[in-house]
């Protein structure tokens, strides 16, 4: 009987990856442009090589055994040095992977993510570009995971690994209207749940200059900040980029507030290049679109 043989074929760890990327056999499978049972078969064939199971059935779904996940982070490192050395043969690696993760802040993503999918699009026409919008460091343990490929964050979280990516401007923002209280009241304030960037960022910044704040409302996302503000809550310190929100104004009665350093962070074994392009779009449309006094 022949030997099993105990080299990890490339297009089955291409599979692999992609069940991670993409939440599932069947969205591997569209992404890959190939069949689900050849998804399936390409699993079964590193279960061989290994011998033992690498993903289990779950309910509807599907997880990772122990050794599933080893192989995974070993693969995206296979995969990433294999791609590296076609690029730099100019082979043209960049086609090999099928699909982009791109995750991004809330603030200012109406604005910015335009431009990144213009960017990818023109770039890489033959690859399908996903969005996921979420909290920084939500973002940031899903690039460590490695399911996602790259991220558009705010401040520099004590990351050295983040490529700048312009300046954020933030402004006070309420709902028409709205009056500031007295110096001796606290200034209602409505922002993301702890932790926070721009919260912090506005804290601190009214404290320093001698104004006691005081969180009336809070949201785990952006859109509950926005709510509670329209809704005359409080005020909230907003990226100032493009035309206000529907329903609030900017305040200029307001101590200002210095912008938010923003930076792009890669998974690892992502292309560099793909970071260069992102952080320049970002950094563009940044320049080029801070909201009128």
């Amino acid at each position: 009987m022949a030997a099993v043989s105990n080299t990890l074929d490339l297009t089955a760890l291409r599979s692999l990856v992609a069940i991670a990327d993409c939440g599932g056999f069947r969205r591997a499978a569209e992404a890959l442009c190939i069949s689900q049972s050849a998804v399936s078969q390409h699993v079964r064939r590193l279960e061989k090589v290994v011998g033992r199971p690498l993903v289990e059935l779950v309910g509807r779904g599907s997880r990772f055994t122990p050794d599933g996940e080893l192989l995974l982070s070993a693969g995206r490192r296979i995969l990433a040095t294999h791609d590296d050395a076609l690029e730099l043969l100019g082979v043209g690696a960049s086609v090999l992977q099928r699909l982009i993760t791109v995750g991004s802040t809330e603030h200012a993503a109406d604005h910015l993510i335009p431009r990144v999918m213009a960017v990818l699009t023109e770039q890489f026409p033959d690859v399908e570009v996903r969005f996921r919008l979420d909290r920084g460091a939500r973002l940031a343990h899903a690039l460590d995971r490695g399911t996602l490929d790259v991220a558009v964050l705010v401040g520099t979280g004590g990351s050295p690994a983040g490529r700048p990516a312009g300046l954020l401007p933030l402004a006070w923002y309420s709902a028409p209207g709205w009056l500031v209280p007295p110096p001796d009241r606290p200034l209602p304030l409505v922002a993301v749940d702890d932790p926070c960037t721009i919260r912090t960022q506005a804290l601190t910044t009214l404290a320093r200059a001698g104004r006691v704040a005081s969180v009336v409302g809070e949201s785990g996302y952006l859109a509950g900040v926005l709510h509670a503000a329209r809704a005359g809550v409080g005020v909230a310190l907003l990226a100032d980029v493009g035309p206000p929100p529907q329903g609030l104004e900017r305040r200029a009665d307001l101590p200002a507030v210095d912008p938010e350093p923003m930076q792009v962070r890669l998974r690892r074994g992502a292309s560099p290049r793909l970071a260069s392009l992102i952080a320049d779009a970002v950094a563009c449309t940044l320049a080029a679109g801070r909201a009128p006094a």
